[in-house]
């Protein structure tokens, strides 16, 4: 793995890279050149993919918490004695409790806006001297949700969090458009990752139905009549991130088989 690729020798930060849509994220900038920081809190899942990748330019950043400043300030340090200045910076990390909005506390509410928007602006503020300092061809890729173009019942906090996501990478996009960063967003639908198998099992274990019957209700929403795949998002990243993109920003851009039709 690794080698100069097309991202030749980039070094990119990806948040929430322990597991699923981040994992799958790490993988293919690896693949494809990059050097990658690993963040995530919990060092478990991030070693463990460092030690998947082996051979590669790969450094873990435990600890990193996107809602605390000292955190990150001392992971994106860390990693920058590892690989130098950030030049992709992939805001990944989220979560996406449920419950109904007059049972979505204040707690849950702030904790998800938190974590999914404060989050990505806190990373954000923190990498931006690298990248502008990197200059052409550097990257801020947001991963955002079919819930920052579109409304769902029961994820209030989530769906509010995501298109605050869409509405700072469009303005973040003007501010940042002559010095050579782009800034896009990428808009999956339900994807088959560890938090998409929790709800299924949860819906199944409250409602009786078997878990075949409570995946379809994530199906049916995608025309495709299938989950998106966590590798199927990652290439989408990739693409952001690489030299032929230089003339996309601003965008959101949706991975969900057709489910949603940006316009």
């Amino acid at each position: 793995m690794g080698g100069t690729g097309k991202l030749g020798r980039r070094h990119a930060l990806v948040t929430g890279a322990g597991s699923g849509i981040g994992a799958a994220i790490a993988r293919t900038l690896v693949q494809n050149g990059a050097r990658v920081t690993l963040a995530g809190r919990r060092r478990e899942p991030l070693d463990a993919l460092a030690a998947e990748l082996a051979g590669s330019d790969v450094f873990v950043a435990d600890g990193f918490d996107v809602t605390d400043a000292a955190a990150i300030a001392r992971g994106l340090e860390a990693a920058r004695q590892a690989f130098g200045p950030v030049g992709i910076l992939v805001n990944n990390a989220g979560e996406a409790p449920s419950a109904p909005f007059e049972k979505t506390s204040l707690d849950m509410w702030s904790h998800v806006i938190g974590v999914d928007l404060t989050g990505v602006f806190q990373v954000t503020q923190a990498v931006l001297p690298d990248l502008k300092s990197v200059g052409d061809g550097a990257r801020i890729i947001n991963v955002a949700s079919t819930a920052g173009l579109v409304g769902y019942g029961y994820v209030s906090a989530y769906c509010a969090a995501k298109h605050g996501v869409v509405g700072l990478t469009r303005a973040l996009a003007l501010e940042l458009a002559r010095k050579g960063v782009t800034v896009n967003a990428v808009c999956p639908g339900f994807t088959d990752t560890p938090i998409i198998q929790r709800s299924v099992a949860a819906i199944a274990a409250k409602t009786g139905r078997s878990e075949e019957e409570a995946l379809s209700e994530f199906v049916k929403s995608n025309p495709q009549g299938r989950l998106v795949k966590p590798e199927e998002v990652a290439d989408t990243v990739l693409w952001l991130a690489s030299p032929g993109s230089s003339s996309i920003t601003g965008q959101a851009i949706v991975v969900a088989g057709g489910e949603v039709m940006a316009g």
